[in-house]
């Protein structure tokens, strides 16, 4: 049996051993790449260790600890009421707003990593705040990275038009960056209304001013009775969330079996969010986390954790407990995956599969078979390596003229891109992270089928729309 089987065998014993028996996912697959590494790869535990991605790690934890000290000294409610002045109160475009942001960060150069991480604490933020689904504004979120990710300027851009440009195939820069931005938005077009979008649409919430509600968030789902959360027929009952006004009720069951409830209004306000010390240093840090990362290409994670040593010690008790609410967890499970994924990338696995697919005589199905791969490989892995792989393998089919050249590539775009939203990829990884505690097991499971489920539909959709027309 050939290593690239064992490497296969091994990444789909992680995933079933991990889902039936109680076992964490990420220290299995460094386990797995150890036995795999050791007994049939013959690698020394310095080339085991040499996988182990080390700017994720510092991403995750970097991002995750200076969200935790923005959140403890307000900053993070600051930005909320003040974001919601700017939408009017129209909570339903909260998740857009958070799309164009993000979208436009990676148009103007940022890695998607990089962009998500500046985006998703604040808007998971806002989702909590305001309960919207997470898994909505996760998916949004990614998804405008991903929109923007094919602009002429942007990484995933220049290195794809980079591969065509060597490669001397002929290629379409703003064909390529159009489409990509235009199935993001009808993508996310679906999400919105599958993951809740629709009851938010006649949601507001009015602000008159920093760290002061004027008016209670409606439960779509309600008896009519704002902030309650108290469900007619359902029996389900809830508070308010943190910093609305509350309000003091009767329950009492009612002959349909619904509830009657008589409330007794007794707004309470919090104490207005002023932009003090602490708070303005913590924008100014992430500001230059914006502007290192955008323009003098600064690792995101290490600036993050820069960030974070800077208000520990300036503002000491920002920093309690923070490190705590770090996703360790969610660290260890990305982290082991990407760790074994990298062993199949040394042994060669995964060229090993591209060039199966090249031996295939019929264009058409081996330029589909190329978009499978480049989407399930880049679930787990670098979707940069992966467009710069992958592409290449797929010059056989576009020398031939057999197919489309730019349809191919964008099809290969999308494809590889779309599922930055597995919890897997660092994209995915963020979200997970920035979700709220009680629901982060709940969002993991959800972008893990969302993003399992892209892996094999985006590349027949992609095919069928760019490939088979036959786009020159």
């Amino acid at each position: 049996m050939s290593d690239h089987v064992i490497s296969i065998i091994g990444l789909v014993l992680i995933f079933t051993v991990a889902t039936v028996f109680s076992v964490h996912m990420g220290a299995l697959a460094i386990v797995v790449t150890f036995v795999v590494g050791t007994a049939f790869v013959h690698e020394s535990a310095d080339d085991i260790f040499a996988g182990f991605p080390g700017d994720l790690f510092v991403v995750l934890v970097g991002v995750t600890f200076l969200f935790a000290i923005a959140k403890n000294n307000g900053t993070v409610n600051w930005l909320v009421h003040g974001s919601m002045r700017v939408v009017r109160g129209r909570i339903a475009l909260i998740p857009w707003i958070m799309f164009l942001v993000t979208a436009v960060l990676t148009a103007v150069g940022a890695v998607v990593p990089a962009a998500v991480a500046l985006v998703a604490p604040i808007g998971l933020g806002f989702a909590k705040r305001y309960r919207i689904n997470p898994l909505l504004m996760g998916l949004l979120i990614i998804n405008g990275a991903s929109a923007g990710g094919f602009s002429p300027i942007s990484v995933f851009g220049s290195i794809t038009n980079g591969v065509i440009s060597r490669n001397n195939l002929p290629g379409n820069p703003a064909l390529l960056f159009l489409c990509s931005f235009l199935f993001n938005v009808v993508l996310s077009l679906f999400v919105f209304f599958l993951f809740g979008g629709r009851a938010l649409l006649g949601r507001r919430e009015t602000v008159a001013g920093p760290g002061t509600a004027s008016a209670k968030p409606r439960d779509p789902d309600s008896t009519g009775v704002e902030g309650l959360g108290v469900v007619g027929g359902g029996g389900r009952t809830g508070a308010a969330p943190s910093g609305f006004p509350t309000s003091s009720a009767a329950v009492a069951p009612t002959s349909g079996g619904g509830l009657a409830v008589a409330v007794a209004d007794e707004s309470v306000e919090e104490p207005p969010l002023t932009l003090d010390r602490a708070r303005a240093l913590t924008l100014l840090g992430l500001l230059s986390l914006v502007g290192g990362s955008l323009f003098f290409d600064l690792n995101v994670g290490l600036m993050a954790l820069s960030v974070t040593v800077v208000l520990s010690l300036v503002s000491p008790e920002s920093a309690k407990g923070a490190v705590d609410e770090c996703a360790w967890s969610t660290v260890l499970l990305v982290c082991g995956i990407v760790t074994f994924v990298s062993l199949m990338e040394r042994i060669g696995t995964i060229s090993y599969l591209g060039e199966g697919v090249a031996s295939v005589r019929t264009p058409l199905l081996g330029a589909l078979l190329i978009c499978l791969i480049g989407a399930v490989v880049s679930a787990f892995a670098s979707t940069t390596g992966i467009l710069g792989a992958l592409i290449p393998l797929s010059v056989p089919f576009l020398l031939g003229g057999q197919v489309g050249t730019v349809g191919l590539i964008v099809a290969l775009a999308i494809s590889a891109s779309v599922v930055d939203s597995s919890p897997f990829s660092t994209s995915g990884a963020l979200v997970v992270a920035n979700s709220p505690e009680e629901r982060r097991d709940t969002v993991f499971r959800g972008l893990m089928v969302w993003g399992l489920a892209m892996a094999v539909v985006v590349p027949v959709v992609t095919w069928g729309l760019f490939v088979v027309p036959g786009w020159a």
